[in-house]
């Protein structure tokens, strides 16, 4: 069977630019391999079209955490793509980078040549910039980053209401200042979704030196001694083994421990007690999870003031004229127009909230399926930019069909339950503010029977409501697992890029941070080959 120089396991948002990147050199071989399919459906083309795949198992692989404690108990739902373009072709497209302080606490973690001027040349190589153009943005990268298209009164009445509260308009959250309220912009062109999948994979598909393989399940990575030579896979019914001189996991923060793990790197005890022979004691895998944790605002106002309508019974026939013809109406929205960032106390070297705005509300159907709240109404959410808060992923067999098992600890700090409800009330206020008073039929969310003014009871509603921002990192951590140029330490040949290696999860959304890492991570990989 042929050798390949690298081989890729999964084509997400960091795998598909990889194979991207490596293939770009013709004496160069590549192998992408991706458990699921390909990404032809108009689902994962369609903006809005996230809310289908929302626990689709044909795109989403629907884990979900142990219960957490600190959220009554309850387990919390988190989807991860299934596909080519991995979770860029179900995220809600918003992009964001994050701020140099957090890139300063990679440094200070050990992620040496991960501060702000290291990654800022990453982030423009990557972006292909509509709107601003300055030394903060790129305008000739693959990832088209585009603004809102379907704008409506509504959402500058939010921002207006926001700035009523004191929060500043600021017209770029990637500028040179975060803290502010405005437009967010998103991995779109031309009003259709823009993966990794489209900004990367398509163009080097036609490459002869590029193997993309889908269906193709990665059950453990092969190793001679401490050498990494191969990846057996699991097509259909039957195993195979592929062979290659450098192997890169960027299947993300679940899948990637859990393969390191089950192929013998990972805490010795752990493994011994699975029968899973130690191949490197790395007893960091797995472990330094972060992700973002939000809590919602929900008010019922007019009709035509909620996009809910239009996404509905016989409108959205409607709605998905405007989207094939033109481009334009609700179906072209990512999963918030709007929102900005902004301190719950002073003093802070950067905001340490993040809110999200949408003309509209939904709801779980029976089948855990996001569908439109019948009443129309409007939401906002809050959460917490850089949270204390610490939790792991762990295998739970030896078997990586197993689903792992995934402790959040989400509010297991007192600075992250003091921080959420502080973001909170900061919503709250905004909702209190003369702009939104006409709009507004009543609070849904928290219920009007909740003591606002009291901050246990404020506390018990995020408790209840409170869910994931879909942004899991940090289980792979440079300094810890991985060194500053994202080989696995302790192991030969085997390297992880994805969101997995970040020491800290990023102040804002998180697939932008995932993109530039497999940027500068393919920039050494041709590097050091070129040395040797």
């Amino acid at each position: 069977m042929q050798k390949y120089d690298y081989i890729i396991v999964g084509a997400g948002s960091a795998g598909c630019v990889l194979a991207n990147r490596l293939s770009t050199l013709p004496n160069i071989s590549v192998c992408l391999l991706e458990a699921g399919g390909g990404n032809a459906s108009p689902l994962l083309h369609v903006p809005a079209g996230w809310a289908a795949t929302f626990n689709n198992k044909k795109f989403d692989w629907g884990y979900e955490t142990e219960q957490e404690s600190e959220l009554d108990n309850r387990k919390i739902y988190w989807p991860r793509g299934k596909v080519l373009g991995g979770s860029s072709s179900i995220n809600g497209m918003v992009y964001v980078r994050g701020v140099p302080l957090d890139f300063a606490s990679w440094s200070q973690a050990g992620a040496k040549g991960w501060a702000w001027e290291d990654v800022l040349p990453y982030f423009k190589k990557a972006e292909k910039q509509q709107t601003h153009s300055d030394d903060m943005h790129g305008a000739d990268g693959p990832l088209y980053v585009e603004d809102v298209r379907d704008k409506r009164p509504i959402h500058d009445i939010f921002l207006s209401a926001m700035n009523a509260a004191g929060i500043p308009s600021n017209p770029d959250f990637n500028g040179n200042d975060q803290a502010g309220c405005g437009y967010y912009q998103f991995t779109q062109h031309n009003g259709r979704r823009w993966s990794t999948a489209s900004a990367y994979l398509s163009p080097a598909r036609s490459r002869k030196n590029l193997d993309i393989i889908t269906h193709a399940h990665a059950q453990r990575i092969l190793f001679t001694g401490k050498n990494a030579h191969g990846v057996e896979i699991l097509r259909g019914k039957e195993k195979q083994e592929i062979y290659g001189q450098h192997i890169i996991l960027s299947a993300g923060a679940i899948a990637s421990p859990q393969l390191l793990e089950v192929s013998g790197i990972g805490d010795g005890t752990r493994l011994n007690t699975l029968g899973i022979n130690v191949v490197h004691d790395a007893p960091d895998v797995g472990e330094h999870l972060q992700d973002h944790i939000l809590s919602k605002v929900v008010y019922a106002t007019n009709d035509k003031d909620s996009i809910n309508r239009e996404v509905q019974g016989w409108r959205i026939i409607t709605a998905a004229m405007q989207w094939f013809f033109q481009r334009q109406g609700p179906l072209t929205t990512g999963s918030a127009p709007v929102g900005g960032f902004w301190y719950t106390k002073p003093g802070l070297e950067a905001p340490d909230v993040q809110f999200h705005f949408a003309s509209g509300a939904t709801l779980y159907n029976d089948e855990g399926k996001i569908r439109a709240l019948e009443q129309p109404a409007m939401t906002a959410i809050v959460n917490q930019s850089r949270p204390e808060s610490r939790g792991s992923i762990h295998i739970q067999s030896d078997d990586i069909n197993d689903a792992p098992i995934i402790r959040a600890n989400y509010l297991s700090t007192p600075l992250d339950k003091e921080t959420i409800v502080a973001g909170m009330r900061i919503l709250l206020n905004v909702f209190d503010q003369s702009p939104l008073g006409p709009y507004l039929k009543g609070r849904l969310a928290p219920a009007a029977d909740i003591n606002l003014d009291s901050d246990e009871e404020l506390l018990n509603y995020i408790r209840a409501d409170a869910s994931t921002v879909y942004h899991p990192t940090s289980t792979c951590s440079i300094g810890k697992v991985v060194d500053e140029n994202l080989n696995v330490m302790g192991v030969n040949g085997l390297s992880v890029m994805d969101a997995s290696v970040m020491p800290y999860v990023v102040s804002g959304n998180t697939n932008a941070a995932t993109i530039m890492l497999a940027e500068k991570g393919s920039d050494h990989l041709l590097a050091a080959r070129q040395q040797n």
